[in-house]
């Protein structure tokens, strides 16, 4: 019972819906969701730590960065998450949050470390890695 209600109060605030709405199409990192909504880095790391906490999301790190994506969720869940992913996608702040994610990327190279590809959503970590994140 707590792991519904958890769940459902997952998907009552703006920008964690937000935030699930940006992951959908696969990885994102913190660094491109904290330009996307335009807030700081620790309010973001706390909508995440929520979706997690609540199943919604998993994260792998790369040395600093942290890059997040949406769970494997069990059908019920996951046909609810994606009605209300697909009952969002007209609205004016949804469309502009994703037009802003295409226009930010995360450039790890401008710290003199190795530039990275995202991991599309159900693709395998250890595949991508081993093949230059083409999964």
């Amino acid at each position: 019972m707590q792991d519904f209600v958890l769940f459902h109060a997952a998907l009552a605030d703006a920008n964690r819906l937000r935030l699930l709405n940006l992951l959908k199409d696969g990885e994102v990192c913190v660094c491109q969701l904290q330009g996307v909504l335009q807030t700081n880095q620790p309010k973001i790391s706390r909508h995440l730590a929520y979706l997690r906490k609540a199943g919604l999301v998993e994260a792998r790190q790369d040395g600093k960065w942290a890059h997040y994506r949406l769970k494997k969720l069990p059908a019920p869940s996951a046909e609810l998450l994606a009605q209300t992913l697909a009952a969002l996608q007209d609205l004016p702040q949804i469309q502009a949050d994703l037009k802003r994610l295409k226009s930010i990327s995360c450039q790890p190279s401008q710290f003199g470390l190795p530039s990275f590809r995202p991991v599309p959503a159900g693709r395998s970590l250890r595949l991508a890695a081993i093949n230059g994140g083409k999964g």
